[in-house]
């Protein structure tokens, strides 16, 4: 019998938790609402929702507002409650081979601060730890905050992830086989996920993007380094060990000498990048940037093509340092691809800029909070 009434007190208790985590989630995608609108969108009786609204405001999740609802009724008007999206925070970080960029973003995702600075390439690994570490507190300080103020971090690294988190690349000096969140565990007491950056890039275009339409995509990484991220049903595929998307990993498909083919050597303006200054000519009509990009694209063009092929996506999405050239790099990228596809799939330029892995990364974060909300992790403070 005691037995018998602890299963049924679990039940009882899991399915609190998931209507709670209903209501929480009707507020998070709509606030204002009152409780007869949230018993409407969510199904649940008024009593229930009654209950549950009185428990989140009490926990911090929720707060009552006095703002008036348009086209009111006379008499006594309802009570409205909205998500408190500034009661937490997250981070994104795109920590790459010569820069990196944060983000810290409130609980709706909303991005209230930012930073990138460029770094030597040369650094060891030990000292990009270092870097990381002093940016990310001096970052947080800024803002007024302190590390135990964040909810989540997620960090976007160049090269190949395993689901644990673990580093399995050499793309950057000494962070093979690297723990990194562990390494910034008593940095950030909070809950830290690494991942491939351009995984992350395909994250933020699905989210707030170019895919936000579609569910099978893949993000290509064009520039100095290719690499694709795939989302397969509105799902990040990472493949068993996490090297979905490595296509600068086979030698054979000549994307190396293609990378060394895109070289321009023109006048930059102060603090532009080679690939920046080529994509602004390219812009303005340079004959010459034209040529570099189309022969670099020829050479792109059949690792892109075999990933079309494996694939078949509803859309291809072109990121990373050539994603500045624009509506050009399409049109060009589509007249290599036509002769070795059976179909070119629809594709979009990249307009996240040069915050696209670092927003993926807040994604990332935030997705993290989601499970915290579903197991009532960490109640908020009012």
């Amino acid at each position: 019998m005691a037995s018998h009434d602890r299963a049924r007190g679990h039940d009882l208790a899991a399915l609190r938790g998931l209507n709670t985590q209903v209501v929480l989630r009707a507020l998070r995608q709509e606030s204002p609402q009152t409780v007869s609108r949230i018993a409407g969108a969510t199904g649940l009786s008024r009593p229930t929702v009654e209950a549950l609204v009185e428990e989140l405001v009490g926990r911090g999740w929720i707060a009552e507002t006095d703002a008036p609802a348009a086209g009111r009724a006379p008499g006594r008007p309802a009570r409205r409650f909205r998500f408190r999206a500034e009661a937490g925070h997250v981070v994104g970080v795109d920590i790459g081979l010569r820069k990196i960029v944060l983000l810290l973003a409130r609980l709706d995702g909303e991005v209230v601060a930012r930073r990138r600075e460029d770094f030597p390439e040369e650094l060891t690994g030990a000292e990009r730890i270092e870097l990381l570490r002093g940016r990310l507190r001096g970052f947080l300080a800024d803002q007024g905050l302190g590390p135990h103020d964040v909810w989540s971090v997620g960090i976007g690294v160049p090269g190949m992830v395993d689901e644990t988190g673990r580093i399995r690349s050499v793309i950057v000096p000494d962070w093979t086989d690297l723990d990194l969140a562990r390494r910034l565990a008593d940095d950030v007491p909070c809950r830290i996920h690494v991942e491939n950056d351009v995984n992350l890039a395909v994250l933020a275009e699905h989210w707030r993007g170019a895919a936000v339409l579609a569910d099978d995509v893949a993000c290509v990484l064009v520039g100095r380094r290719i690499s694709c991220g795939v989302m397969i049903d509105g799902r990040l595929h990472r493949g068993r060990r996490g090297g979905a998307g490595e296509l600068g990993i086979l030698p054979r498909l000549g994307l190396d000498a293609a990378e060394k083919a895109l070289a321009w050597d023109a006048d930059r303006r102060p603090g532009e990048s080679e690939t920046d200054a080529l994509a602004r000519a390219v812009r303005a009509g340079d004959a010459g940037a034209l040529d570099v990009l189309d022969r670099y694209l020829a050479g792109v063009a059949p690792g892109i093509a075999a990933l079309v092929l494996a694939l078949d996506p509803e859309l291809l999405v072109l990121s990373g340092a050539l994603a500045p050239v624009g509506d050009p790099l399409g049109p060009l990228l589509t007249e290599h691809l036509r002769p070795i596809t059976l179909h070119v799939p629809r594709i979009a330029v990249s307009t996240l800029g040069r915050e696209g892995v670092a927003l993926g990364a807040v994604r990332r974060a935030l997705d993290a909070v989601e499970s915290q909300l579903a197991d009532g992790a960490r109640p908020l403070r009012p």
